[in-house]
């Protein structure tokens, strides 16, 4: 049944529940003329029943064959019939009845009459007998086997023509289903994005097209940024790789003195420092699109997490001249410490590439989470810029210099996610780029299992 057309369900659907209908209305139409009928008969037995006791004559069809008189005594015996040779209608029984006050009404056949009659017996008016009146049921038969042929034409014809109805209702009813389903099948990705007709009526149809419409807007959102992350990271990838050859080819072209090739090799080892990151970038993002990173989460001290991150990023803050500081702080996280200090070499990255001034990394707790801010000296994010700081790569190249992919903010993000925490940003207390990365807060394992510190010093640590 599940592989028949709607509209075919709902017509058979349809058609049953009338058949039922018909069916009930034909039983009640034919119950209530049979028994208009057989009233219409009692009322006429009645009125000849009286006419016989008061006048000694019934109707003019007495004699023919219709109507049937007897009078019985009190004995039970036939004192007067119409006609002369019709045998007793009832028997004593019935005549005992009808003398203690009852109308009996029966339904028989008679001796040498065709069909079925109907039967009156009643007390005569002087108590000394009983009227006994019969007319035949032939003309009530009659009408009824006329009113059945009737029936048995009328109702499958109305059956009919509901089911007919029904379709026709059912397939308008899901003309603009087709008609959704048509425009829907014409949508093909890469073109230019086409909406659904929406009927004006506001029902179950409008709201599905509306559905489709906001689906089809979400799908072509995420082809559009889909197609636009594989041109940024082809275009990321060509740089680096364009770089690396035109180094190597200039290596070969010429015999090249030992400074010479020590600089080509050092800047090829650069470039290619430059796409391994790169491809790990890539890899963590495309690995989010498909599902949660994988974290292990554990509980470990905020400042330890700062100071590690700091620690690795010594040389080269001092080969720039800038100076990297870690406040000291008794806060913890239940977090994955990897991905954590992933996190925060790609802030403490950026802020070495674009900010200028002192590197500062602290921890704050909010509501429940620990915020972990990495803040710098310089000109700060643009206000147009901040909307779309932690998309994929998204830069800021008008208000600061230097490369990069655009994909460190975004990979921050997509760690925080993993969290359950959250990615921010803002202007510093000295007026630069305040970034910080929310974590789940945790509260201090006991002294005897908890793992020694590994920042120490005073309340501020400076690299």
């Amino acid at each position: 049944m599940s592989k028949v057309p709607i509209r075919v369900r709902l017509t058979l659907g349809f058609a049953a529940a009338m058949a039922v209908v018909l069916t009930a209305v034909g039983l009640f139409v034919y119950r209530r003329v049979a028994g208009e009928l057989l009233r219409t008969v009692d009322q006429a037995l009645a009125g000849q029943a009286r006419e016989e006791t008061r006048s000694g004559s019934v109707d003019a069809d007495t004699g023919g064959g219709r109507t049937l008189v007897q009078l019985f005594g009190s004995a039970g015996q036939v004192r007067r019939s119409h006609p002369t040779s019709l045998r007793p209608l009832v028997d004593r029984q019935v005549v005992a009845e009808a003398l203690a006050g009852r109308r009996v009404w029966l339904d028989k056949e008679l001796p040498q009459r065709s069909g079925e009659w109907r039967v009156l017996a009643t007390l005569a008016p002087s108590r000394t007998g009983v009227v006994v009146v019969a007319r035949s049921l032939e003309s009530r038969e009659e009408s009824l086997d006329h009113l059945r042929h009737e029936l048995l034409i009328f109702l499958p014809l109305a059956l009919l023509a509901a089911s007919l109805g029904g379709y026709a209702l059912a397939a308008g009813a899901l003309r603009p289903v087709e008609l959704l389903r048509r425009r829907a099948e014409a949508v093909h990705p890469g073109e230019e994005p086409s909406r659904l007709p929406v009927p004006p009526a506001g029902d179950e149809v409008s709201r599905l097209a509306r559905t489709l419409n906001e689906m089809l807007a979400r799908l072509q959102a995420a082809v559009e940024h889909e197609r636009r992350f594989v041109a940024d990271a082809s275009h990321e990838l060509r740089t680096p790789l364009a770089l690396l050859r035109t180094e190597l080819d200039l290596a070969l072209r010429r015999p090249r003195t030992r400074d010479e090739l020590e600089d080509a090799l050092r800047s090829a080892a650069h470039e290619t420092e430059r796409l391994s990151r790169l491809a790990d970038d890539l890899l963590l993002i495309a690995r989010a699109d498909q599902g949660p990173l994988p974290i292990r989460a554990e509980v470990v001290a905020a400042g330890d997490l700062l100071a590690d991150a700091a620690r690795r990023f010594a040389n080269r803050a001092s080969s720039l001249g800038r100076e990297l500081r870690v406040e000291e702080t008794a806060l913890h996280v239940d977090a994955d410490p990897l991905r954590v200090g992933q996190a925060l070499a790609n802030l403490i990255d950026n802020a070495l590439t674009h900010g200028e001034g002192t590197v500062v990394l602290r921890a704050e707790e909010h509501g429940g989470f620990v915020e972990l801010h990495v803040s710098d000296a310089g000109s700060g994010f643009p206000r147009e810029f901040r909307d779309r700081a932690f998309d994929r790569f998204s830069r800021a190249d008008e208000a600061r210099s230097g490369g990069g992919s655009g994909l460190g903010l975004s990979i921050v993000e997509l760690i925080a996610d993993a969290h359950g925490g959250a990615v921010g940003l803002s202007d510093s207390r000295a007026g630069g780029a305040d970034v910080w990365i929310s974590l789940p807060g945790a509260v201090a394992p006991p002294p005897s299992t908890a793992e020694p510190a590994r920042l120490a010093g005073p309340p501020a640590t400076r690299v």
